[in-house]
């Protein structure tokens, strides 16, 4: 079992946190989700390093252990930061949520730096969320969500998001319990607690634009996920053409968390066949 080595990379006034686990083999980039950090990797990332792979995860500004004052940044600059110092160009790019928002915002400014795409419920900007479907218990989960927001409870407030986002709004309260449930709670309060980070810069949308990628990408969406968001990894994988879609059953919208070995298996299955082509 790989090891995890701390390391900071700094952009700005920001100190980066990098976590890595192996020494050799090709980079693999793990970018975290909103609702936690680098953190949501450490039970994917040893069985990846295990495989032969150089894993990187980091925290972004407002997450985990970066070190930051608030100031003007682009969280793209720092990613682009993170790569160069850590020598990851090119890289398997593996992003959860936000991050996979991010990981789509690089392969196209940037498509030398990425070699392959693993988007596990990504978020991507420019998406238009007129024809968003919402269940009834997702809307009854969202009129929570805002009480506890316009009330400053954030302690609230971060038991209601963990539910949401590890469990599934259909799923019973608690679905995911034990370790993986107190590490989401810890990464996620956290980051409601944290200061703020300044004025983040506006990229470029990449909805319009996914049918540039000629890389391989595989699209991972978890049977507990939201519904809106099953949607838009169908359409995500469609508009992209080397895209394939792949399911995670009995999984919400962090895998990494509520079934990491599954997820772990799925990339390198994944990486196999993108290696060995």
């Amino acid at each position: 079992m790989q090891l995890m080595v701390p390391q900071r990379v700094a952009s700005g006034s920001a100190q980066i946190h990098v976590a890595a686990w192996g020494v050799t083999g090709p980079a693999i980039l793990a970018l975290h989700p909103g609702i936690g950090d680098s953190r949501v990797w450490q039970w994917c990332a040893p069985e990846w390093a295990d495989a032969g792979y150089r894993v990187l995860a980091y925290d972004r500004r407002g997450f985990g252990e970066t070190g930051y004052v608030a100031e003007n940044h682009d969280d793209l600059t720092d990613l682009l930061a993170v790569t160069k110092a850590t020598g990851s160009i090119p890289a398997v790019v593996v992003g959860n949520s936000r991050g996979g928002g991010l990981a789509l915002d690089l392969a196209l400014a940037h498509p030398d730096h990425v070699s392959a795409l693993v988007l596990i419920a990504p978020s991507p900007t420019g998406y238009d969320y007129a024809n968003w479907p919402t269940s009834l218990a997702e809307a009854a989960q969202d009129d929570l969500l805002a009480t506890a927001d316009a009330a400053g409870d954030l302690d609230l407030l971060n038991q209601l998001e963990v539910r949401y986002w590890l469990d599934g709004v259909e799923q019973p309260d608690g679905r995911v319990s034990g370790c993986a449930r107190n590490l989401m709670l810890e990464m996620n309060g956290r980051a409601l607690h944290a200061s703020p980070i300044g004025v983040p810069a506006t990229r470029t949308e990449a909805w319009g634009r996914l049918s540039e990628l000629d890389i391989p990408v595989m699209v991972i969406v978890g049977e507990y996920d939201l519904p809106g968001i099953s949607q838009q990894c169908s359409e995500i994988a469609d508009a992209i053409p080397s895209a394939r879609l792949a399911a995670m059953p009995g999984s919400a919208h962090c895998p990494s968390l509520d079934s990491p070995a599954e997820l772990s298996a799925l990339v390198l299955d994944f990486l196999n066949e993108v290696f060995s082509s």
